[in-house]
């Protein structure tokens, strides 16, 4: 299957951000989404996974988490298990997010035993990577990815357990994108490395861009070879703009 025949993820993390009354906007979103030739997601604060799971059911729009623990349970406080996730009513969890590398100093053998728990949860793994601007402006960029890749992902990929994420780090929340070029080749590099490990699986699984995707840059980047769908951030909070992201996908 080409890139090109995959069907669209669009992600919105939500980061710190939401209260109850936050279900207001997941229901524009929820009723925005029809006709869309793209899946919706979003990812709220854990405190509004079950409510939001609720309020989304049987509709076009899954829920997700932001993070989860390696363990299924224990002496972890304030952490979340995968499992709580998916008996919460999530289909899937972001995992090995840069603010999560950087605030938490998680690694890459950290963020892949975190993907294995989301499989043994039955949720799909939304994993993170991303360069930060030296090493961009260092040439290291594919380097980075590279590692990151090899060091955060389990063995046995599919599109059916896994997502992959590309965010350069300097672009998320910045308002600064890397230019069409600098995404097609990440994203072709990220394609041909999940081929060479999953096989033809790798040519299914999806590549998302995040950093600083909106309405008014959208179309530009989400129509990138390789590029399967979006992880967006800040623009997720309003449905308005979530679904101007996503109306990329729109049928005809």
């Amino acid at each position: 299957m080409a890139s090109a025949d995959l069907t669209p993820l669009v992600t919105g993390n939500w980061k710190m951000n939401g209260l109850a009354v936050a279900e207001g906007e997941l229901a524009k979103i929820v009723n925005g989404a029809a006709g869309l030739k793209a899946e919706l997601m979003v990812c709220p604060p854990a405190t509004l996974v079950a409510s939001f799971a609720a309020a989304a059911r049987g509709s076009a729009v899954a829920i997700g988490g932001q993070d989860c623990h390696a363990e299924p349970s224990g002496a972890h406080t304030g952490d979340i298990a995968a499992e709580m996730l998916k008996d919460a009513g999530a289909a899937a969890v972001i995992v090995g997010h840069s603010e999560r590398r950087t605030d938490h100093h998680e690694t890459d053998a950290q963020v892949r035993s975190k993907a294995m728990a989301a499989r043994r949860a039955g949720l799909l793994a939304i994993v993170c990577i991303g360069e930060q601007r030296a090493e961009r402006e260092g040439g290291q960029t594919l380097a980075v990815i590279g590692r990151q890749l090899d060091g955060s992902l389990p063995d046995g990929g599919t599109s059916a357990n896994l997502v992959l994420a590309y965010e350069p780090v300097w672009a998320i929340g910045t308002g600064l994108t890397p230019t069409a070029a600098d995404v097609a080749e990440a994203h072709a590099f990220i394609r041909k490395r999940l081929e060479t490990r999953f096989g033809a699986e790798g040519g299914r699984i999806r590549i998302l861009y995040g950093g600083s995707v909106k309405p008014t840059n959208a179309k530009e980047l989400l129509t990138i070879a390789n590029v399967n769908g979006a992880l967006v951030g800040g623009a997720s909070l309003k449905a308005a703009d979530f679904l101007g992201i996503a109306a990329v996908y729109r049928s005809a």
